[in-house]
């Protein structure tokens, strides 16, 4: 027989677990830091939560260290939100803005997913920022990718934008075609509007897995810069 105590952990979270306090999540967030080798020196990184939201506050060696905090936080359940607060202290002497832009102009040279003088970055005291224009969404995200792990670079402003070779109608008809091909999505019941580089979704679906293949579907179209889910999951 279920407790009074019982059904009411049960009705604060769907699953029947316990909702974990502020001090638990910050002792999992302090675990989790430690547990990502891509933090080198989670010692050096301070953690606060009030009310499932997470900052992190304190220093980072590398700007890749500092993302790989706020992700390595994000991975904590019951945190609700990540503030990254985190300064990025490079070791050693500053590297000159000259030589962080002539290593990002070599990496970008040399990655063939990347469209050949399209994309152009600015350095100010190891500051970056990019500039250009790309087809697709991941083209972009790999950009920054790969900038984020030169060193040097203590922060990122993205200002690259899509330019799809054809029209939003276009796009709309080839997220429509991929959704036919996936053998994942049922495309009788999901309906898709293009909109300003976003491609919004509408319908249902038997799974929330079926729900996330059609998005991934979508986020592959080009010129398709965010996708919005209004499906509904209905087993």
């Amino acid at each position: 027989m279920i407790s009074q105590a019982d059904a009411l952990r049960a009705r604060a979270h769907p699953l029947g677990v316990e909702m974990k306090s502020d001090t638990e999540i910050r002792e999992d967030v302090i675990r989790e830091l430690r547990w990502d080798p891509q933090v080198r020196d989670p010692d050096a990184t301070g953690v606060a939560v009030k009310d499932g939201a997470v900052v992190l506050t304190g220093h980072a060696s590398t700007y890749a260290e500092k993302l790989a905090a706020a992700r390595a936080a994000a991975r904590v359940y019951g945190v609700r939100a990540v503030a990254d607060d985190l300064e990025v202290r490079l070791c050693g002497e500053p590297r000159d803005d000259g030589d962080i832009a002539r290593a990002i102009a070599h990496v970008l040279e040399s990655n063939t997913q990347i469209p050949e003088g399209q994309v152009h970055a600015m350095v100010q005291s190891g500051w970056v920022t990019l500039e250009g224009q790309v087809e697709y969404d991941y083209q972009q995200r790999e950009v920054e990718r790969m900038v984020r792990h030169v060193r040097g670079v203590i922060g990122i402003t993205n200002n690259i934008t899509l330019n799809p070779p054809i029209s939003a109608e276009r796009v709309q008809a080839e997220i429509e075609e991929a959704f036919k091909r996936e053998a994942e999505v049922d495309a009788r019941h999901i309906r898709v509007e293009v909109s300003d580089h976003t491609a919004t979704l509408y319908g249902h679906v038997h799974s929330l897995h079926e729900a996330t293949a059609a998005a991934a579907a979508a986020a592959a179209a080009p010129g398709v810069a965010k996708v919005k889910s209004r499906v509904l999951v209905s087993p």
